[in-house]
Order: structure tokens, then sequence, then C-alpha cells
């Protein structure tokens, strides 16, 4: 395909050397009128038998120099990618991304297998061609789908879907006899390369769901699906439905263990806050205590104040007789003596001791 260079003076993209030969009739003829990118995300995007590009002007290819500077709006670069897009993913998503924005104005064809030629050269896939189909068309990036692509692009499909660049990750895709069925896009300076995103595949999809098979198998069992429609064998069904059951248990053990948790968890916490008021009160009662009733308190000064009130208020007693001598418990009485009697002192030492002895004389006859 010859390469155009595009004369920035011509507004259709075609040399104005070319463009002031031409009649008047035929410029308006050829005239670009290719689909433009969708500016819209309220519909999704169309099936290229609904909107074929019936553009009457000659389709020239662009250089990558032409497409990266820009082209005018209605003459956008139009990209072609391809692929199966089973279980259609952030990989596949993520690639598109870097199609649509290769160039700055960039239209976005995007081709599907069919199931046939997919289960042929490549194996039976998950989705159907209708489900893979409506799944590209949902994709923001994605202006145009094309249905039943061929496996390795020919010149005439290139030709009739007027594709400027295909977009594709630059590993070697060996398939249908091919070492690289990219290779004559490449050699022809129409191939743009794409990043592959590391650890999403469909392959790793499905390796997954391969790998934990019992586990699905349960999980669709539970939610209604028959035997049958898994492909399961009755001792297996049973052996499920057990395990579920089991499951379900030990679900109802773990809930039971965990609001147990929770109940202890708060009545511990309810302990703490009633310990630590408890405390608080404590503290304030004895605080309290002690200022009523300690040495310094209101209730001791209280008493100070009643008895001092006491005593100001009851009058003294005046003492009744004069003040004795302390004598000594041990020391008894002195004798009255008879003489004391007759209130008369005897008049000689005899007389008393005469006295004396009459007194021990009456002593020892009492005796």
């Amino acid at each position: 395909m010859p390469v155009l260079s595009i004369d920035a003076e011509s507004e259709t993209g075609i040399p104005k050397s070319l463009c002031d030969e031409l009649p008047s009739e035929t410029m308006e003829e050829l005239e670009h009128t290719c689909p433009h990118p969708l500016s819209t995300t309220a519909a999704p995007a169309p099936f290229a038998v609904e909107t074929s590009c019936q553009c009457k002007a000659p389709h020239e290819r662009l250089t990558i120099t032409q497409a990266r500077v820009g082209t005018p709006a209605d003459r956008p670069v139009r990209v072609y990618a391809d692929g199966i897009f089973d279980v259609f993913h952030s990989g596949h998503a993520r690639a598109l991304m870097q199609a649509k924005n290769l160039f700055p104005n960039s239209y976005l064809l995007v081709g599907v297998c069919s199931d046939e030629l997919t289960h042929k050269y490549k194996g039976f896939t998950v989705m159907n061609e209708t489900e893979r189909y409506e799944a590209l068309r949902h994709c923001r990036y994605v202006d145009e789908i094309i249905t039943d692509a061929p496996w390795t692009l020919t010149p005439e499909f290139l030709e009739k879907h007027k594709i400027d660049f295909v977009a594709h990750d630059d590993i070697p895709y060996s398939s249908a006899g091919s070492d690289d069925v990219y290779k004559h896009i490449k050699e022809a300076g129409m191939f743009v390369p794409t990043q592959r995103t590391e650890g999403i595949s469909t392959s790793d999809i499905i390796t997954r769901i391969v790998r934990d098979y019992d586990v699905y198998a349960r999980r669709n069992l539970q939610r209604g699906y028959t035997a049958k429609e898994l492909n399961v064998s009755f001792i297996n069904e049973k052996k499920y439905r057990f395990q579920n059951q089991v499951d379900k248990m030990k679900e109802k053990v773990k809930n039971v263990e965990e609001k147990s948790k929770e109940f202890v968890y708060k009545v511990e916490e309810k302990s703490h806050d009633l310990i630590q008021k408890w405390e608080e009160k404590s503290r304030e009662f004895i605080g309290n205590f002690l200022e009523l009733f300690g040495p310094d308190g209101a209730w001791q000064m209280f008493q100070e104040r009643s008895g001092r009130m006491i005593q100001a208020l009851s009058p003294r007693q005046s003492p009744t007789s004069s003040p004795t001598r302390d004598r000594s418990p041990s020391r008894s009485p002195s004798p009255i003596l008879p003489w004391m009697l007759n209130k008369s002192p005897p008049s000689s030492p005899k007389g008393a001791s005469a006295s004396i002895s009459s007194m021990s004389e009456g002593d020892e006859d009492e005796k």
C-alpha cells in the first residue's frame, strides 16, 4: 500500500496539487466520511456490519510519524486489535486501552474470532462467541466490533476495514503453522506493540477454577445447581453436601466463639468501668469521712465548740468546806484518850499513865 504524505494546507488530506486539478464535484465525493471515535459511554460499541465505513475518499495508509503528529478530525487513525477475549478481564481491558491511546486521534476496531476458529486453533472456550462479542462491546475503549475475525490477517481484510495499524503485544504468536501470525504485519510497518499485564490471563483464571474444583462445585450445589448441571456423580454430590453441612456447623461454632469473645470483652470493659467508678467513689467517701471525723475535721471542731459553749453557759459552784490536807490511807486515826473526853488534861504525868493503863485493861477484858 503506498504511503501518502498529508499536506498541512489541505483540509481533506489530499495533496494540494491534486486538489487543484480535481473538479469540485469530485472533491465533495472524496471527503472523508469514516465513523468518528465514540464520544459517549451511554451506548455499547456498534458492530462493523452496522457501521461499515462507506467513505469514498481513497484510503491511503498513514506512517507512524503522521499518526503521532495528529490527523484531521474527519480522518482518525484506524487501529485494529484482535483476540479471543475469553473470560474478559483487566488484562484485556488494559491492552485495548493502550491500543486506543497509541495516537492522538484513534478509532479502535476490535476483531473477535468465532467459536469455530478458536476451538480449531486454540481450544475450547468458557464463553461462547456471542458472550465474547457482548463483553467487548461494553468496553469503553472500543469504537467498533468486527465479528468472526480471521485468525491470520489478509490484505483483503485490511483493505476492507481500512486499517492503518495493528496493535498487539510483541511476543511472537505461533499458530496455524506459522512461527508468528503477525510477521507479515511487522514487515509491512503496520505493527504497533502493546504491553502485556503480568499476573492475569484467561489461562490463569481457568487454572484457579480447575485447581479449586471441589470448592466451586460445593458452592454451586449450595446455591441451587443440580448435580447433573455440574456434571457431578451421585457419590460426589453426597460428599459435597455433607462437607457443606460440616462447614455450616464450623461456621456456627465460629460465630458462637466470636459472639462469646465479644460478650466477654464487653463484660470486661463494663467491669473495668465499674471498678474505676467504685475506686473514685471510695476515694471520695474516704475523703469526706476524714474531712468530717478526722483530727482537724468538722466533728472535732463541733465538739470543742460545744464544750466551750456548755462551760460558758453553766455557773461555777462555791466550795462548801475549807480545803483539807491530804491524809495517808495507811495511817490509822489517833486514839481518843479518856482525858480527851473529859475535856481536861491530866494534872500530872502519873495520872496520864494511870489512864492509859486503865484503857489497856479495858481492852484485855474485851478480848
